[in-house]
């Protein structure tokens, strides 16, 4: 207990004297060893990779879990399986769980039904594109997050640990330069006191032996004083030698950010890719199934009358003929194709990625279909999947 209070009270005797000499240096009272420019530009871009890295990845974290509870959540669960050296189960998305619930209501209303049937397919795209959202969660925080994170929670620590003692060899090393010089100023006093000899018609003739002794000592004590100079000055330069080689190794930080933010870009990519895909397979087919919304839109429009005139004349209610559609003589375009395109039926066009086709409407068409054109092939195909060109 005796050996702590020591402890605490020379601890608390060396804070207020840094403190003092701090307070000393900012008003311009005390000298400060500077370091070179080269050194301080390494320290300047140290500090300016770890404020970007940091806001890089908290924001990659709140663009991966968007929900600021959930993000919470998650980090206390990776904390607690990673100390428990256990690996963290897969969480569910939020577009998976809103796939479920989209089949979990189809399976109420009925799957034949026409909404039923919609949200069937609809959930189970939900889902696809959920489980394509937690393959490039799983994907950045591996090759993206991860190399962040030990840069923040390892080598800037490291750095900033070899940076404070630096910092307070700095100022052992300006302490021990205050002391040599005042030393000295003293020692110069003494000898100068000594050189005058000694006055034998003073009637205190001992000072001058008391200068001739204080001269000694003070000689002694610049000695001692840069004695300890020397030694704070090699601390403090093979520091700096270490601080200065762990600041060079930002520039291969920075190299290997580099890539892992092409990786991260890459699996990006490949996640709106794949979620493209799957909503043109969505539309594609929600596009094969009956137009439901237009049928009961137009059941309630018609009267009895003219309902009874529809069953005497079947001919009115038949599918499109494409063989029997003429292109009108205006309206017609060109388009490009986007994407390959197989037809479903013989009522439809098929397409591949980048040809040239004319396009037009017809009277009572879906808008999101037109009427395409190549050679002597005609046929619907779906607008999504092309480009209009004026």
């Amino acid at each position: 207990m005796d050996f702590n209070v020591k402890k605490l009270a020379s601890g608390a005797g060396l804070f207020f004297t840094r403190a003092v000499q701090y307070t000393e240096e900012k008003l311009g009272q005390a000298e400060r060893t500077e370091l070179d420019a080269h050194f301080e530009n390494l320290m300047s871009r140290a500090d300016c990779t770890k404020h970007w890295t940091e806001k890089i990845y908290k924001q990659t974290e709140y663009l991966l879990q968007p929900n600021p509870i959930d993000h919470t959540g998650a980090r206390i669960e990776e904390f607690l399986y990673e100390k428990l050296d256990m690996k963290a189960p897969s969480r569910v998305t939020n577009a998976e769980l809103l796939g479920q619930y989209m089949e979990d209501a189809a399976k109420e209303f009925g799957p034949a039904t026409p909404y039923g049937s919609t949200l069937m397919k609809v959930g189970d795209c939900e889902r696809r594109l959920g489980a394509v959202e937690r393959e490039f969660i799983h994907t950045s925080a591996i090759s993206f997050l991860t190399p962040l994170r030990n840069f923040l929670e390892g080598d800037w620590r490291t750095i900033s640990r070899e940076r404070r003692l630096l910092e307070n060899l700095r100022l052992d090393l300006d302490a021990c330069k205050a002391r040599v010089k005042k030393a000295k100023a003293v020692e110069a006093k003494a000898a100068c006191d000594a050189a005058v000899g000694p006055d034998f018609q003073e009637t205190r003739p001992r000072n001058y032996v008391l200068s001739a002794s204080a001269s000694a000592l003070w000689t002694e004590e610049v000695e001692k004083a840069e004695q300890d100079l020397r030694l704070a000055q090699s601390e403090f330069d093979r520091q700096a030698e270490v601080t200065r080689l762990l600041l060079e190794g930002i520039s291969s930080t920075h190299v290997n950010h580099l890539r892992c933010l092409h990786e991260f870009v890459e699996a990006q990519a490949a996640y709106y890719k794949q979620g493209h895909l799957h909503m043109l397979e969505l539309q594609k087919e929600l596009g094969r199934l009956p137009n439901a919304f237009a049928l009961n839109s137009s059941h309630s429009a018609a009267t009895p009358g003219s309902a009874s005139e529809a069953i005497d004349s079947p001919g009115e209610t038949e599918t499109l003929k494409i063989e029997e559609v003429q292109a009108p003589a205006t309206g017609t375009r060109k388009a490009k194709v986007l994407y390959d395109y197989d037809a479903a039926d013989s009522s439809e066009l098929s397409l591949l990625a980048d040809e040239l086709i004319t396009v037009y409407t017809v009277l009572g068409m879906d808008s999101d279909w037109l009427i395409g054109e190549k050679g002597n092939q005609k046929g619907k195909v779906p607008v999504t999947y092309l480009e209009l060109l004026s």
